[in-house]
C-alpha cells in the first residue's frame, strides 16, 4: 500500500464524497467539466498580483488564448521583470486557464515575474504535435513582445505540471537548439517524461492514490497521441531526445506515491548525467496534484515556494 500523507489521505476522504468519475470512464467532454468544477471548488487565498488579461496570440493554426498575470510594480517606473511561460496539466487533454489560475496567480507573485499562461491545443480534437507547436509559439511570442509585457527578453523561464511540464520540457529543448530564447529555468512539477509508460511506478501506483491511476493515464495517452508510435518521439516522451546537454537549468518536483514518480526522476538524472544544473524535490506521501491542493495540503505551498525561489535565483 502507498505511503500516503495523512493530509493526503484527508484529500483522498474528501474526493470521496463527491463521488468524482475515473477519468478513463468518462468523455472528454465529461472529464474536462468534472475537472473544471473541481477546481472552481477549491477555495484558496493567492499572492496579489497587479493586473490580469486575457488575450488571443497568434499560433501556427490560428489564435492561442494566453491569461497574462502582472506582479505589482510593473508598470510603475521599476525595471522590467523576468517572465515565465506557463503550461497547464491535464494529461493534455483536460484543463484550462481557470483550472489553474491559482498557481498561475501565486507563480506570478512568488517569483514576483510576468507570467503568460498558455491554453494550447489539445486532444482528441487537436491531437500530438499541436499542444508543442502551440507551446512553441508562445514561448516565441512572449520573447519577442516582452518589452510591451514589461518584461526583460532576457530573463524567461518555463514553468509546466504533468503534461504541461511535458510542454515545458519539450519547448526547453526546442529552444537549446534554435538558439534562443535563452531559457534561465525550466520548472519542471511531476513531468509527463515517457509516454512508453513502462516504469515500475506504473505499478506500484497504479490505483489508491488519487485520480491519475495507471488506466487514467492509458486514457490520456490514447486521446492525445495519433498512434502508439507517436510514444517514441521526444516531443511527446523528452525522455527518449539523443541529448539533453545545453538546455536550461532545471528544478524537478516528484510526489512519491504517483505513476509519474519514475520518469520524473529519471528526468532529472539524464538533465544531470548530461552537465545541466538540476534542483531536485521529491515530496513524501504525496500524490500526483498536489502541488495545487493548497491550503488542504502543506507540501504544496512548500513546493511552489521551492519554485518560486528557484525562479528568483535564477532570474537574479
Amino acid at each position: 500500500m502507498p505511503n500516503l500523507h495523512p493530509q493526503i489521505e484527508k484529500v483522498l476522504e474528501t474526493m470521496a464524497t463527491l463521488n468524482l468519475r475515473p477519468i478513463e470512464a468518462m468523455t472528454a467532454a465529461e472529464a474536462r467539466a468534472q475537472m473544471e468544477a473541481t477546481a472552481a471548488s477549491r477555495k484558496a487565498e493567492t499572492l496579489p498580483v497587479a493586473r490580469v488579461e486575457n488575450r488571443a496570440i497568434p499560433g501556427p493554426a490560428g489564435d492561442i488564448p494566453v491569461r497574462i498575470y502582472w506582479p505589482p510594480g510593473v508598470g510603475q517606473g521599476e525595471q522590467a521583470r523576468p517572465a515565465i511561460v506557463y503550461y497547464h496539466g491535464g494529461g493534455h487533454v483536460i484543463g484550462s486557464l481557470d483550472t489553474h489560475d491559482l498557481v498561475a496567480r501565486n507563480l506570478c507573485g512568488g517569483a514576483q515575474a510576468v507570467v503568460v499562461s498558455v491554453d494550447y491545443r489539445m486532444g482528441p480534437e487537436h491531437r500530438f504535435p499541436a499542444a508543442v507547436e502551440d507551446s512553441w509559439a508562445a514561448l516565441e511570442w512572449t520573447h519577442a513582445n516582452a518589452a510591451g509585457l514589461g518584461a526583460d527578453p532576457e530573463r524567461i523561464g518555463v514553468h509546466g505540471d504533468s503534461a504541461g511540464a511535458n510542454l515545458a520540457a519539450v519547448v526547453a529543448i526546442m529552444a537549446r537548439d534554435n538558439g534562443a530564447p535563452k531559457l534561465r529555468l525550466q520548472s519542471l512539477v511531476y513531468p509527463v517524461a515517457d509516454y512508453r509508460m513502462g516504469s515500475e511506478s506504473y505499478r506500484t501506483f497504479a490505483t489508491g492514490c488519487g485520480i491519475l491511476t495507471a488506466d487514467a493515464m492509458r486514457w490520456f495517452r490514447d486521446h492525445y497521441l495519433r498512434s502508439d508510435a507517436d510514444a517514441a518521439d521526444w516531443r511527446a516522451s523528452p525522455l527518449l531526445v539523443p541529448s539533453l546537454e545545453g538546455v536550461a537549468p532545471a528544478i524537478v518536483i516528484a510526489a512519491e506515491c504517483d505513476v509519474l514518480h519514475d520518469e520524473g526522476l529519471a528526468y532529472g538524472e539524464r538533465l544531470k548525467a548530461a552537465g545541466v544544473p538540476v534542483e531536485r524535490h521529491e515530496y513524501a506521501g504525496m500524490i500526483h496534484a498536489f502541488f495545487g491542493m493548497m491550503p488542504a495540503v502543506d507540501d504544496a505551498l512548500n513546493a511552489q515556494r521551492a519554485v518560486w525561489a528557484a525562479f528568483k535565483r535564477a532570474f537574479a
